[in-house]
């Protein structure tokens, strides 16, 4: 005897105006598997005395933490070269994965997962860019459909950039300098204090 399949109650059928479209979704994050790496956060070579630390929570528009967001930062080096030091990351030779940094070279580039509180730090060397220093930071998080830009200037002053912003956003911008060379900066994805994220063409 062949199978039988069990009888299937009836569907109504379907017309092209019962059918409403679906809100996009995210998959993921996936942020903490492959992307960091052994001392990511750790751009000046440890030791020196002329580090600065960064540091601060990423907010959702609720105001709270988010314990799963990845920044990545770029900036020039003291002497206001963007060239970096190509071959900071050692390799383990035997399995391929990833020892650290060197512990000498300066690249200007980090990735600094945050913690189980939205907190993050990275400790890097004074930015020699001309103008205001900053260093650039570029923010991948939960519901982000595409990552975000925006910049942590390490002082206050004349800048076009933040010339431009009205005074609340633009101190949205600028890091609070704090005890033993740290600067506390802050990113809010939105919701009031949004941080000012940029677009680049």
């Amino acid at each position: 005897m062949s199978p039988v399949s069990p009888a299937s109650p009836a569907s109504p059928p379907v017309s092209p105006e019962s059918l409403r479209p679906t809100p996009s979704h995210t998959v993921g994050p996936f942020y903490g598997y492959a992307l960091p790496f052994p001392e990511g956060e750790q751009v000046a070579p440890k030791g020196h005395p002329d580090t600065v630390t960064l540091h601060g929570y990423v907010l959702d528009g609720a105001g709270d933490p988010i314990p799963d967001a990845l920044l990545e930062f770029w900036q020039a080096a003291p002497d206001g070269s963007l060239s970096g030091a190509p071959g900071s990351l050692r390799r383990d030779p035997v399995t391929g994965g990833f020892l650290g940094r060197n512990g000498t070279d300066f690249t200007g580039f980090g990735r600094v997962a945050t913690d189980a509180d939205g907190h993050y730090a990275l400790y890097t060397l004074p930015p020699g860019n001309a103008g205001l220093p900053y260093i650039s930071v570029c923010v991948f998080a939960r519901g982000l459909l595409t990552h975000l830009y925006t910049r942590a200037y390490l002082a206050d002053g004349a800048d076009p950039l933040l010339d431009s912003l009205p005074a609340e956003r633009r101190a949205t911008l600028v890091a609070t300098e704090g005890e033993r060379r740290t600067y506390r900066f802050d990113i809010r994805l939105q919701g009031e204090g949004e941080t000012v994220f940029l677009e680049f063409e």
